[in-house]
């Protein structure tokens, strides 16, 4: 008798299961945004509504009314997705949107925030970058960040000056920090501003002086050959403008995360780190500002600076190509050693294939006098502090063995 019940109790729950509501699973961080983007140009995270003021709102709306181009704003809190891709949101947005123009997102780190934009323009469209006018902004590290609109209304500016050359117009007296007295300041600050001074007018100095030997150097004759096989990859020079791009970048951040007034243990913690990876990025472009294992290493190290000195996590880089997004997936290399990579490589490696990686030129032939790419990793480590670390992929010491060197 009990197994008939048994039997009975069965059938009807097999019965009834189908007619339950399928459970959706909840929409990754970029589905969500793109579905509110859909109706809404601005996308406010539904954990941040509640205390968001509407008139922070009301004025990024403005913004993007006189903008000139289409603009999506999504404001969200840090999260662990966030930490892991957030540099890659807004491209990924832009997937799913396909639409050009500025895509800003605007993260709250406890009480501050930080924006991540990105510009696409219509194809065939030319301009300029906004993370180079941004770097030009002389007023961009004085805009407050304890309330989301000034940064965003600030960044859409910069979009529009990009976009078609707009001048950059200036920051309201109210959006910018408050003015500090040189009494503020401690005997330990005023050294230290006067040893940053120093630094910044030698590094000028110096970057004039390779810029000048640099534009000598590619100046081609009647006769000059402009693909030898001992010049450096063409690469070079894209890479080290960009090195220097994110070095200025990195000390805007820096010189706002030191105007915040009574930061915290973990804020000091992320100054002295951003200031370390800082110095030994400037110390590779003056250092060996013609060579490209330099030239990537100093731009690593200048985007690690900026994202720590910004509150976000710290990203190693792409093992095979320090170029690349950073490397937020863990990948088998040789010898069964785990090496981080980006999206793009660890596909290509699931293909049973090896990524391209950043080549280099090295000796090649019996006699060492001719010229072949090839994939940094398989120069000798002991030459380069990059290659022994990988971009600080294998080993987060990238800047004490610049220091030593």
């Amino acid at each position: 008798m009990s197994a008939a019940r048994l039997l009975a109790a069965l059938l009807a729950t097999l019965a009834f299961v189908p007619a339950l509501p399928a459970q959706a699973e909840t929409p990754e961080l970029p589905d969500r945004i793109a579905a509110a983007w859909r109706t809404d140009h601005v996308s406010v995270d539904e954990r941040l509504r509640p205390t968001m003021p509407a008139s922070e709102l009301a004025r990024i709306r403005t913004a993007i009314r006189s903008a000139g181009l289409p603009v999506y704003v999504a404001l969200v809190p840090q999260s662990p997705y966030l930490r892991a891709s957030g540099y890659d949101l807004p491209t990924l947005l832009h997937a799913r949107i396909g639409e050009p123009g500025v895509y800003i997102v605007a993260v709250v780190y406890d009480n501050y925030w930080s924006d991540n934009a990105a510009l696409f323009r219509p194809a065939g469209l030319r301009g300029r970058d906004i993370y180079s006018v941004r770097a030009d902004d002389k007023q961009d590290s004085d805009v407050v960040d304890e309330r989301p609109a000034p940064q965003i209304v600030r960044t859409i500016q910069q979009a529009s000056t990009a976009y078609d050359g707009r001048p950059l117009p200036q920051v309201p007296a109210a959006d910018l920090e408050p003015q500090r007295s040189d009494g503020g300041l401690s005997v330990t600050d005023k050294e230290d501003r006067s040893a940053y001074v120093g630094l910044g007018v030698g590094g000028m100095v110096g970057f004039l002086l390779v810029l000048f030997l640099g534009l000598r150097r590619r100046r081609p004759g009647k006769q000059t050959n402009l693909h030898r096989s001992d010049d450096p990859p063409i690469e070079a020079w894209d890479v080290e403008l960009k090195a220097d791009d994110k070095i200025k970048q990195a000390e805007r951040a820096l010189a706002r995360l030191d105007k915040r007034n009574n930061k915290t243990t973990r804020q000091l913690d992320q100054r002295d780190d951003a200031y370390r990876r800082l110095d030994a990025a400037r110390t590779l472009r003056a250092d060996q500002p013609e060579d490209l294992l330099a030239a990537a290493g100093a731009l690593v190290l200048a985007r690690q600076a900026e994202r720590v000195a910004s509150g976000a996590e710290l990203q190693p880089p792409c093992f095979f190509d320090p170029l690349h997004n950073p490397g937020t997936t863990q990948v088998d290399w040789e010898d069964e050693v785990e090496v981080p990579a980006c999206q793009n490589c660890a596909n290509v490696l699931r293909r049973g294939r090896t990524p391209i990686g950043l080549r280099v030129w090295s000796k090649a032939g019996l006699l060492g006098h001719d010229r072949k790419k090839v994939p940094y990793w398989t120069l000798d480590p002991e030459d380069s502090p990059m290659v022994a670390t990988g971009f600080g992929a294998l080993s987060d010491d990238l800047p004490e063995r610049i220091a030593v060197r």
